[in-house]
């Protein structure tokens, strides 16, 4: 068993972690280089997580530094009683022991996800897809000359090189002490975590995030942040899938268009509602089952809506439960939108884009739960904890 290491230690391996990335961030991209060109896949989406530029490299010297300058996660107290018989009672943050992360394409979270692991004081099992497997097994090294610098066991940081029926057998049955998995990836993956494991799993959801243009709408501001949400990042999952129009809104035919123009430009597939296909360069929607699917490309659905009510239900059964934003001047009808659609971040004239740990105030984020329970939406730090009772007695019996 690997006991606690001190708030020190993990930060000075953090730290030695950002030091390393920069010394070998000439070797992680040439590295990266060699996944790239080995990925014979057509996901664009996959493609563009998987690449390491000079970019990505500093948001995970950044990720690395700003969690070392955080306060210690564990062992906060978040209550305190003092029982008639003396007994002093605290419940406290503590570590969850040994996470599992499983993910795909996606070098920084070896970094990223990791780190915020280790730092909420985790014993850390990493297993990515294979398309990152060089990339993700230079980065591990570092993760353990970082260790090995302040004394503390590689342990902390493990690799685990399995293939797919090797990580099906250790979900179901674990070779070694495994309290909390964090699948990071599509749907297929999690639906493939979520089926075989056999301990507590926080589903970092797909997107499908809709934008609801309401008849009071600031139309230039509604045009930006569609624009933004759907073409600013198309493999992120708060990016904009689906665009719901009011069907009373004043200049709509002209507003219609301007949107269809603008997409356009950025190459977007636009798919469209019998209202929204008449216009040119729309193709129809031929079946409802496309209101379910994440696109994580450049494709969009758009359709008229009749009102408010009616946008709030059709999110709630379509959406991933992840992001949807509204466009008014109304804040009353923003108030009523944001207060009864289900998903885990909701918006007022602003774009999905910013459901993220580091836009919100969380620094990084381990992954972005639509789950309910124990968080909801982007998992910082100061959640990547359970807690514990602490009760100090002198003799006290019952």
């Amino acid at each position: 068993m690997n006991t606690l290491l001190s708030i020190e230690t993990r930060n000075a391996v953090l730290l030695k972690m950002a030091e390393l990335l920069e010394q070998e961030r000439t070797a992680i991209i040439k590295i990266n280089k060699g996944d790239l060109d080995a990925y014979n896949g057509d996901d664009i989406s996959m493609y563009d997580r998987l690449k390491v530029d000079d970019s990505k490299v500093d948001e995970m010297i950044k990720s690395a530094t700003h969690l070392a300058s955080q306060e210690d996660p564990v062992g906060v107290e978040r209550f305190s009683f003092k029982h008639d018989n003396g007994m002093q009672v605290y419940n406290k943050t503590a570590s969850f022991g040994t996470i599992l992360i499983i993910y795909e394409s996606r070098p920084d979270v070896t970094v990223e996800a990791a780190g915020i692991a280790f730092k909420s004081g985790n014993k850390i099992l990493l297993k990515g897809g294979k398309e990152s497997l060089k990339s993700n097994l230079k980065i591990v090294e570092l993760w353990h000359q970082a260790l090995k610098s302040q004394g503390a066991s590689t342990d902390w940081v493990e690799y685990l090189q399995f293939n797919r029926t090797e990580t099906q057998a250790f979900l179901e049955k674990p070779t070694q002490k495994l309290d909390l998995i964090v699948p990071r990836g599509g749907e297929r993956l999690i639906a493939f975590v979520k089926e075989h494991a056999s301990c507590p799993v926080i589903i970092s959801g797909r997107g499908n995030n809709f934008v609801y243009v309401h008849k009071e709408a600031d139309l230039d501001l509604a045009l930006k942040v569609i624009i933004n949400a759907k073409t600013a990042k198309i493999s992120a999952c708060n990016a904009l899938d689906k665009v719901l129009i009011d069907k009373n809104l004043p200049n709509k035919e002209a507003f219609i268009k301007n949107l269809i123009s603008k997409l356009k430009e950025f190459k977007v597939q636009i798919l469209g509602d019998k209202a929204i296909s008449k216009f040119e360069g729309v193709e129809a929607i031929e079946s409802d089952a496309i209101w379910y699917q994440e696109f994580l490309d450049y494709k969009i659905a758009i359709a008229e809506i009749d009102s408010n009510e009616d946008t709030i239900a059709m999110i709630n059964k379509y959406s991933g439960g992840h992001s949807s934003s509204i466009i008014t001047k109304n804040k009353e009808v923003a108030k009523v939108f944001m207060e009864n659609v289900d998903t885990a971040a909701v918006y007022h004239n602003a774009s999905t884009r910013f459901t993220d740990g580091s836009q919100m105030g969380l620094g990084g984020e381990l992954a972005i739960s639509t789950d309910k329970l124990h968080q909801r939406g982007p998992i910082g730090l100061q959640h990547l904890v359970t807690n514990k009772w602490y009760v100090h007695g002198n003799g006290q019996i019952r």
